[in-house]
């Protein structure tokens, strides 16, 4: 009855909700979003909904900006209020915690979090007759690479109950992933399945949502769990009390056969194998082993669709793949590799040369193999240049032109650059001292600073975007540097330089 709100109405988990609220007898949809009526396919769930007998309207509003989501609740017409909400609003920002900043981790709270609160400040003296919240797993029993979305679905999950000691109504669902396009799409969505969480088909998925609402329930998980996978990830770490006592858990332990008898190595099967190997097979073997674990990892039919000497940026890894690669690695081989192998060793058959170094350190190097580089203390010893690079104002590019910029006593000065992508009229104020202003046109700035060539490093544009610029400059000069020692820094891959 009423109006209902559904945020992140135009998304893919939205569009799927607002259908099955026109279905079941919904007489008016409010669907909002960032880009309202300009949302992808917003216009084809229009008529969806109007085919279905529903009334709705699709909005641009940030529900993150309380002033934003005061107006939208002000427009509602008195004679059909609003009576039950819908919160799918989300982004996903995943990445291993090292990468993860204050920034990222602001940006994806905004949504899940700011707009529930704002929602739950702006509606409590309202009649609602449902108060939904889309939680996720992951801030149940986690994610890999959701280190900054995990911590948003707790909070809804807690606001549910929160607002039901308070005497209002409120049901938090914490999902995994729907099929059929929205976050769990593409890469994100076959790392779920690696580890035993299936998309759930949305027909399914509104059907579990219907009984949550019928059976009132505050917070509870809906997921599709594939036990038999799902399961033996579990056992590979310490015993979890949050899965005890399940019954899938139990049936599978009961027909998991005992842990054969440890053999004399330590009881590592692959390393028993690659001893009775010749060299060339030994290698062989770790290539193989290699290539398996990365057409796993990357969802290839068949390892021979991964090329051995390709580097790994060109397979398709991020930060994320990179480290479970070294994580199933790790358990393969029984050693602890570091989260940094592929970066370490950029290919297929570097990664496997090295392994077979560590596995079998006294046998012969592969041929071809890491530039050996030798180290000695020398502390007494004076600084000697051997190569150098810099970046400074003035179209000072190299250590010469630095010079003769010093020696001439150039003025490095000069307008703003336009390859920044910069809003000058917004960023000037001629009255100084205003935050996030600037009160002068003139400053020292690097030139050709967008410049930067991703290839040569083996980095995807999309990539290169997100880096720091800081870094892609850095980069820069560190080839730059051993370029002007007559050096080929491609000869240094794999080396301790």
């Amino acid at each position: 009855r009423g109006t209902v709100l559904v945020t992140g109405g135009t998304g893919a988990l939205g569009g799927h909700v607002a259908r099955w609220l026109a279905r079941t007898g919904a007489a008016h949809l409010l669907l909002v979003s960032r880009s309202g009526p300009g949302a992808e396919g917003a216009a084809a769930l229009l008529a969806d909904l109007t085919a279905a007998g529903a009334h709705a309207d699709i909005v641009a509003c940030d529900v993150a900006d309380s002033a934003d989501l005061a107006a939208l609740l002000a427009s509602i017409p008195e004679e059909r209020p609003l009576t039950a909400v819908f919160h799918t609003a989300a982004v996903l920002d995943d990445g291993v915690i090292g990468s993860l900043t204050p920034e990222r981790l602001a940006e994806v709270l905004r949504v899940k979090v700011g707009g529930a609160l704002n929602l739950d400040a702006a509606t409590a003296h309202l009649d609602l007759s449902a108060f939904v919240l889309f939680s996720s797993s992951s801030g149940v029993f986690g994610s890999p690479g959701h280190g900054n979305y995990a911590p948003g679905n707790a909070y809804l999950d807690a606001l549910a109950e929160d607002r039901r000691l308070r005497g209002l109504p409120a049901t938090a669902v914490a999902w995994s992933g729907w099929a059929d396009g929205g976050m769990a799409s593409g890469a994100v969505g076959e790392r779920l399945q690696r580890h035993g969480v299936r998309l759930m088909d949305p027909a399914v998925a509104v059907t579990a949502l219907r009984d949550v609402l019928d059976q009132d329930d505050t917070a509870l998980v809906v997921t599709d769990i594939d036990w038999e996978v799902f399961g033996a990830e579990l056992d590979k770490g310490r015993p979890r009390r949050l899965y005890a006592g399940l019954p899938d858990i139990e049936r599978l332990r009961a027909r998991r056969p005992a842990p054969a008898p440890s053999t004399s190595d330590g009881g590592n099967e692959l390393l028993t194998r690659l001893a009775e190997l010749a060299d060339s097979d030994r290698r062989h073997a770790l290539l193989e082993l290699v290539r398996a674990h990365i057409a796993y990892i990357l969802n290839h039919p068949s390892p021979d669709d991964v090329e051995p000497a390709r580097a790994f940026r060109e397979l398709g890894f991020d930060s994320l793949t990179a480290v479970e690669l070294r994580n199933t690695l790790g358990e393969a081989t029984g050693m602890r590799l570091p989260s940094t192998l592929v970066y370490d060793y950029p290919t297929p058959a570097a990664l496997a040369e090295h392994l077979g170094e560590l596995l079998a350190p006294a046998a012969p190097a592969v041929s071809g193999g890491a530039v050996a580089v030798a180290r000695r203390e020398a502390a007494e010893d004076p600084v000697v240049i051997v190569g150098m690079a810099c970046r400074f104002p003035g179209d000072a590019d190299t250590p010469e032109r630095f010079w003769r910029l010093l020696a001439g006593g150039t003025d490095a000065m000069g307008p703003f650059p336009q390859d920044r992508d910069w809003d000058l009229d917004a960023l000037y104020d001629p009255e100084p001292g205003k935050a996030g202003r600037t009160s002068t046109l003139i400053g020292g700035f690097l030139d050709g600073f967008a410049d930067f060539d991703p290839g040569v490093f083996t980095i995807s544009p999309r990539e290169a975007l997100a880096m720091d610029p800081q870094q892609r400059l850095l980069l820069e000069m560190a080839w730059e540097t051993f370029e002007r020692a007559g050096i080929d820094p491609r000869s240094l891959r794999g080396s301790r330089t």
